[in-house]
């Protein structure tokens, strides 16, 4: 029994945040019904190649991308425009101890399933929105974008190689980062609702933002400029105040991540790398030094780690007691022992008669671990279920929905 068994959650949402927060409850054993539109479903279905492959190797209409948040979920096709499909989202809700949705800001109470409308029916409800710029403010109506709002929200501007050196500028991080934080947020906020619901009785309405996510992450970044009223400059993999802090190439065209924390590991990494002299060069003997004489410094040590290839540096370093890292590919990283053995890459039986490999929920737990239990449903595969056990709906009253196009 997972630690939220007891939840059940009505997803209204789609894409990214939304369903990473409800995949999160999913994960700790909620019961989340995902309601999508009939004949489309969420927008990620459709966001591939690559797609999941059924038992012959052929490709599903399940895009990766959608697998990627949506485990251990029930979907229902649902047309919400509809009276009837209102009349059901509002009897699912009355069910309900969270409802989730990412719709732009009014749209929904214009068919009657905001806020106000649900908790008629369900009192002590949670209800979160998850918008791009919040449910208040001059940027409330409009949509948000993940890519457009860590541009917005500042990351770009400390995310990047230096302006002036090759490859400069702003860069976005390689995943939709706002989206996933938002996502985490939402789980965290959702949580602390349920439990002063379960001590209060009293219900409440959650207005998560991904600018307001993609600020307040930014962490020491914004207390930096807070402080000294300075902008923070972008320094791509270095650091501006410890050198070498940075990653370099290797001769096999691999990278490592090298992270030298004083003068006595600055002195055993060029010892490895063959180049002692380095370290009783008063140009580079102390981090400061270093710090100042950066530009000269660190195209020798590219040049020295030139001469090893990744794995060979790696062991090397480790053995000198050196802080390093190599950059893996994702191949790479599956085949890490560490990653086996935290058991990260789960593979579960897919409708199409395939296996979905998913990721496992990074939450380790004692007694109520999260389990990946389910794939992620293909389009409405739950809704007949759902409508028997949910609502006691007949055959007769579903096949009528469904020729009426309610699911």
């Amino acid at each position: 029994m997972g630690a939220l068994s007891h939840i059940r959650v009505l997803d209204l949402s789609r894409v990214l945040a939304g369903p990473w927060a409800t995949q999160n409850l999913a994960d700790l054993g909620a019961d989340v019904i995902k309601v999508e539109r009939p004949g489309a479903g969420d927008d990620t279905r459709r966001w591939g190649p690559p797609y999941q492959r059924d038992a012959e190797g052929r490709d599903t209409l399940e895009a990766a991308y959608y697998l990627a948040a949506n485990r251990n979920k029930r979907s229902l096709t649902l047309d919400i425009s509809s009276a009837e499909g209102q009349a059901i989202v509002k009897a699912l809700a009355a069910q309900s101890d969270v409802v989730v949705e990412n719709y732009k800001v009014g749209q929904l109470a214009k068919y009657g399933l905001d806020y106000a409308s649900l908790r008629e029916v369900r009192p002590d409800l949670v209800y979160c929105s998850v918008t791009g710029f919040g449910q208040t403010g001059p940027y409330a109506s409009r949509a948000g974008y993940d890519f457009i709002v860590q541009g917005i929200g500042g990351f770009m501007s400390i995310t990047g190689e230096r302006d002036g050196l090759p490859g400069g500028g702003p860069q976005k991080a390689g995943v939709a980062i706002a989206d996933l934080m938002t996502g985490m947020y939402a789980t965290i906020a959702i949580m602390a609702a349920l439990t002063h619901r379960d001590r209060t009785g009293v219900g409440q309405s959650i207005d998560m933002a991904l600018l307001d996510t993609q600020v307040a992450m930014l962490a020491n970044m914004n207390t930096n400029y807070l402080a000294s009223g300075e902008a923070p400059m972008r320094w791509g993999n270095a650091h501006p105040n410890i050198v070498p802090y940075q990653t370099f190439q290797t001769g096999d065209d691999g990278w490592i991540i090298v992270a030298v924390g004083n003068d006595g590991q600055f002195r055993k990494f060029v010892e490895v790398g063959g180049e002692p002299a380095l370290a009783d060069d008063p140009r580079f003997a102390t981090n400061p030094a270093r710090v100042r004489h950066r530009d000269e410094l660190v195209p020798l040590l590219a040049s020295m780690v030139r001469k090893f290839d990744k794995d060979d540096w790696i062991g090397k370093l480790e053995a000198a007691g050196v802080p390093c890292g190599p950059i893996n590919t994702l191949p790479e990283v599956f085949a890490h022992p560490q990653v086996k053995a935290r058991g990260m890459e789960v593979g579960l039986p897919h409708a199409s008669g395939g296996i979905a490999k998913v990721v496992a929920s990074p939450m380790k737990m004692s007694e109520t671990p999260p389990l990946a239990r389910t794939a992620p449903p293909t389009l409405g595969q739950h809704s007949d279920d759902i409508l028997r056990e949910r609502l006691g709906f007949d055959e007769t009253r579903i096949a009528k929905l469904r020729a009426d196009g309610v699911v």
